[in-house]
């Protein structure tokens, strides 16, 4: 059996960095985990390939090739996964489709063999049995949440690793929250699910031996879910960095009560995590209360912030406006929050209804509902009827991005992140000498010669090299994100 594992194509979000990535000289973020993950999973003798089209596009001879085609995407990557869908049968193809869209939207594919509901873990495995029995189904559908004792080592060496900038694993599923809006829970659960942790080092040991230094993105929605295990791994976690010569630096996803626990920050800082993105939401009590997001209001959230960045993490945050109860300043005290949190990443978005969440069950119960959401929350589309006019809520939505992505405004909250974030020795990377040359040479030019703000961006730079030297990567890397959220705001805030 020759198998065709494809990725859909992102569109240009906040989250693809794509103007970020070219400076680096590479073409996506991240590479597809859950089908690396799923190619580990199927037999021993298949043929396999792997066509991300974020990195490269997908052509008729690979699926011509193919005697099955699997494909997996978000809600985002909708558009692209249904040509994909097309060009496949148009070809005579039998095709596989599943991944956290199809779990929540199933009825919407149409055209594909076959669906996989849930984690592939409960449904694949029922699935060859049935095609070697000849016998298959149309829709396979997780009877329950696996354990992810039963998660095989992803097939990492099935992606063109020198064209991400950074790498990924998970190491648990599900969060102990129980936010309106979220669909993490209703996809994994609220019982974190964590891998062993000789599991996540025989991950590590996969990534090194396939040549990867750098960056690795643990994906998981909520890290500290399940904090017992989290406890258990980190010692391991350091001393594998250490025993190693520290060729990873992490960045992961995590609640706002991780500043609530010295011993756990201690302990990632020693297994060299270097960012975190938090889901901050809002300034405003009475929308993390109606939000169900009541971690958010344990304590003062701008000393969680700093308590966290004291630690030698960059915090990345998202953000949310169009909750009932935001009040007319909601904008302004948006900005102040990020501005005083010196948070150069924030990921503002219009609050949006994704399928089957809590809050998608509500607003219709109400009758607000009025479209699919498109899984894009930052392209100024509502798909609810808003309490705050909708004209003013988007307007001062953008208002937001115009602000905060401001070079002059941008500039200043990254140095005021550098001066405090501690950094205990540079991060690993895979850049030599001249990789990373040729990088900081394509920022100056496209920053420093032919943008518009580019003496907003050589007053930043100087004031780095002088006052943060040691810090210099970490400065043109914020240097070239704000480039690309400054593009995006052009696109969809102007």
């Amino acid at each position: 059996m020759k198998v065709l594992l494809v990725y859909p194509e992102f569109p240009e979000t906040y989250w693809s960095f794509r103007h970020a990535l070219t400076f680096e000289g590479k073409r996506s973020a991240f590479p597809p985990l859950g089908l690396l993950t799923v190619s580990a999973m199927l037999p021993e003798a298949w043929e396999r390939r792997l066509v991300d089209m974020n990195v490269r596009r997908l052509r008729e001879a690979d699926i011509e090739w193919a005697d099955l085609v699997l494909v997996s995407a978000m809600i985002v990557q909708r558009e692209s996964l249904e040509r994909v869908v097309e060009r496949s049968k148009a070809l005579g193809k039998r095709v596989v489709v599943g991944g956290p869209y199809v779990s929540t939207s199933a009825e919407q594919m149409p055209d594909a063999d076959h669906v996989f509901v849930g984690e592939a873990e409960a449904t694949l495995p029922e699935f060859l049995k049935d095609l070697e029995a000849g016998e298959t189904k149309r829709f396979y559908q997780a009877a329950e949440r696996p354990t992810l004792s039963l998660t095989p080592v992803p097939d990492f060496r099935l992606a063109e690793i020198n064209r991400y900038s950074a790498m990924s694993v998970q190491y648990s599923r599900g969060c102990p929250f129980s936010c309106e809006f979220c669909d993490i829970i209703e996809i994994y659960g609220r019982v974190p699910r964590t891998k062993s942790n000789p599991q996540m080092l025989a991950e590590l040991d996969a990534l090194r031996a396939a040549g990867w230094r750098g960056t690795v993105f643990v994906v998981d929605d909520n890290f500290i879910g399940n904090k017992r295990n989290v406890r258990q791994l980190l010692p391991e976690l350091a001393e594998w960095q250490e025993r190693h010569g520290r060729p990873f630096s992490f960045l992961t996803e995590a609640s706002v009560n991780l500043a609530e626990d010295d011993a756990l920050l201690d302990m990632m800082r020693r297994a060299n995590f270097r960012r975190v993105f938090l889901g901050i939401e809002t300034p405003v009590v009475e929308s993390l209360k109606e939000a169900q997001k009541g971690q958010n209001t344990r304590g003062d959230m701008l000393d969680s912030v700093k308590k966290i960045q004291s630690y030698g993490m960059e915090v990345m945050a998202g953000f949310i406006v169009g909750f009932d109860s935001d009040p007319e300043d909601i904008f302004e005290r948006q900005i102040n929050f990020i501005r005083e949190s010196a948070i150069p990443l924030a990921m503002v978005g219009l609050l949006t209804a994704l399928p089957d969440t809590q809050l998608w069950r509500r607003l219709k119960k109400e009758g607000r509902l009025i479209a699919e959401s498109s899984g894009e929350n930052t392209n100024c589309e509502l798909n609810f009827v808003t309490k705050m006019d909708a004209a003013r809520l988007v307007e001062g939505y953008k208002a937001i991005m115009r602000t905060v992505y401001n070079s002059r405004e941008y500039y200043q909250r990254a140095l005021e992140c550098l001066r405090r974030v501690p950094q205990d020795g540079p991060a690993p990377n895979k850049h030599t000498a001249l990789t990373g040359a040729l990088a900081v040479a394509r920022i100056a030019v496209k920053l420093g010669v032919l943008d518009r703000e580019r003496r907003e961006f050589w007053r930043f730079f100087t004031r780095a090299v002088a006052e943060h030297r040691e810090k210099f990567a970490v400065s043109m890397r914020l240097a070239a994100m704000g480039y690309h959220f400054r593009k995006l705001v052009e696109a969809y805030g102007e």
